[in-house]
């Protein structure tokens, strides 16, 4: 199946480019050229992954996100003018799964996109069958269920439970979690955490990392100020801190 992406922007240009090249892949692409045509393609045409402009006419990019998180996990990727770190990092508190700085390579996109779309499990072709033989080596292993102490973790089904409640997260904070809970007591810099989770250098810009951490500690913490999980090793990056692992 072809995955379908909706790009929200209101400089044609940028549409035109990133239609081309996602259409490349194989991909069914929507254009949007303001906040409310990309909501309308969102609820019409269910996409796989959008694309969302900060700054659009009649709803912005933050908006169109909060909207969406409200009723479904749809991937996000947002599209951030040089100089907007405050509303960058406003997207990611807001459920935005990644972003790009303009202007950037449309070539870049693609890859991002990819990157999220085997994540999510969204895979087509080569992608797929690669996939399904890896299941029976080392890839297979660690699709393993790890449980602690009250926190469960169902690779498979993408699954966490939290003193028997199901956790709501985000597919880039099960993916952090997952990470650190398959090293028990490993300690992570916030750069390997990029590479691992986001697999593309950010040239230094570790913040994504930061952000994402509290929102996962909101989610799965009791008290997320002094979490028993995922703890901050200071200069460095984070660990999980195992309790009663089973396997």
């Amino acid at each position: 199946m072809s995955a379908k992406i909706v790009v929200a922007d209101d400089e044609q240009n940028i549409t035109d480019v990133c239609r081309r090249y996602l259409e490349r892949e194989g991909w069914t692409v929507w254009v949007a050229s303001d906040g409310e045509e990309a909501l309308r393609h969102w609820d019409q045409h269910h996409p796989d992954l959008l694309v969302l402009d900060l700054m659009m006419p009649k709803l912005g990019g933050l908006e169109v996100c909060d909207r969406i998180r409200r009723q479904e996990d749809t991937p996000i990727i947002m599209l951030t003018a040089r100089g907007e770190e405050a509303d960058r990092l406003l997207g990611l508190t807001m459920g935005a799964d990644d972003y790009l700085t303009k202007p950037f390579s449309p070539r870049e996109l693609v890859l991002r996109i990819k990157n999220i779309l085997r994540r999510s499990g969204v895979q087509t072709g080569a992608a797929a069958a690669a996939s399904s033989r890896s299941l029976t080596g080392e890839e297979g292993e660690g699709l393993a269920t790890i449980a602690f102490d009250d926190l469960e973790i169902f690779p498979r089904e993408r699954r966490v439970l939290i003193r028997g409640a199901e956790a709501d997260l985000t597919m880039k904070e099960f993916d952090l979690l997952h990470l650190l809970a398959k090293y028990p007591g490993k300690v992570f810099s916030r750069s390997q955490l990029l590479n691992q989770i986001w697999d593309v250098a950010y040239d230094g810009d570790t913040t994504t990392v930061t952000v994402h951490i509290r929102r996962l500690r909101e989610k799965i913490e009791a008290n997320p100020s002094a979490p028993d999980w995922i703890k901050t090793v200071w200069g460095i990056g984070y660990k999980l801190e195992a309790r009663g692992q089973e396997r």
